[in-house]
């Protein structure tokens, strides 16, 4: 498993300023903690394998957003249950915000997640991680509550991240390779 980004790292910086301005500019939303929740997951999401890091009790990686919530369900533990919600909420935001044309992929037809609405499961699935009392809890309630708009949100984010160009060959530091 790879080491989460740095809150100091200039991925995770970028991605901070972009949500910022984008939450700020576009809905007049300027909650640090919110804006903060959504910068610290397009980071965390970076290494692939945070995405898919849910395993059930056999050490396996649960692929479905149904199999990441019947893990949930049947754990007995409560932190566990709302660890395996609050990472279903934060899935299904990542994909219905930043790729919903990935969604598609996700959900075919001949497998549970075919039934699935993304965007209720992730309502749903914020709301039960954010019915256990402490600090994160008022978040995740109101991702549950706002999860529309801050999926729309970080469609914009993205739309800003991609109007960055690559840099060309012969610009700075890669003329120093050459």
């Amino acid at each position: 498993m790879t080491r989460p980004i740095d809150q100091e790292h200039s991925l995770h910086r970028l991605f901070r300023g972009l949500t910022e301005a984008t939450f700020l500019d576009e809905f007049g939303i300027g909650d640090p903690n919110l804006v903060g929740y959504l910068a610290d997951l397009l980071a965390r999401f970076v290494p692939n394998d945070q995405i898919w890091r849910l395993r059930d009790a056999e050490g396996r990686r649960l692929n479905l957003v149904a199999e990441m919530v019947a893990e949930a369900e049947a754990s007995p533990n409560s932190e566990r249950r709302r660890e395996c919600h609050r990472h279903v909420g934060d899935f299904t935001l990542f994909w219905a915000g930043v790729y919903p044309e990935y969604i598609g992929c996700l959900r075919k037809g001949d497998d549970a997640d075919g039934l699935i609405d993304f965007q209720r499961q992730g309502k749903r699935s914020y709301f039960l991680a954010g019915t256990v009392d402490d600090e994160q809890a008022p978040i995740l309630r109101r991702l549950s509550v706002q999860f529309e708009i801050c999926a729309f949100g970080l469609s914009k984010v993205r739309k800003e991240w991609e109007r960055f160009e690559p840099p060309k060959l012969g610009d700075g530091p890669a003329r120093l390779i050459a």
